[in-house]
């Protein structure tokens, strides 16, 4: 996928993710508007670096690094992103994200069909790793932390 047409669905998603916030969260769509701007301006930062970059990684590595030096404390606009992206509900994102994803099986409901029952398998596995080792994590560091 090209930076054109990223930023076109980014922006797409950007509208329901501000609708979503402000209907479900009552947060001033402005705010929204701009919290996702920023997080808009990072993901394609991070994509830039991608293609730019001489080194195979993933773009989820390269946005990352770009929204971590964003928000460090010696960066001038840290407070100001910070400020703005914590008035994004995350199910606001997720929300567009997974109906889009429904959507996509949808399409390709021939290949889910040739997954049969193994892909039920597969599916619970995942998730009771997922809620065991996230249990595991955070009981260690709730003790850690002396709040249990």
């Amino acid at each position: 996928m090209n930076i054109s047409n990223m930023f076109i669905s980014l922006a797409i998603l950007g509208i329901l993710t501000t609708a979503g916030n402000a209907i479900g969260y009552h947060v001033p769509v402005i705010d929204s508007l701009i919290g996702y701007s920023f997080m808009l301006i990072i993901t394609l930062a991070g994509a830039l670096i991608t293609r730019l970059s001489p080194v195979n990684l993933p773009m989820v590595f390269w946005v990352s690094i770009v929204a971590l030096v964003a928000t460090m404390p010696i960066s001038p606009v840290a407070k100001l992103i910070t400020t703005y992206t914590a008035k994004i509900d995350f199910l606001a994102i997720c929300t567009p994200v997974l109906a889009y994803a429904g959507l996509a099986v949808g399409k390709d409901i021939d290949a889910f069909k040739k997954m049969s029952w193994k892909i039920i398998v597969v599916a619970l596995a995942v998730y009771t790793g997922t809620f065991l080792f996230s249990s595991i994590i955070a009981e260690i560091m709730l003790r850690f932390e002396g709040i249990i």
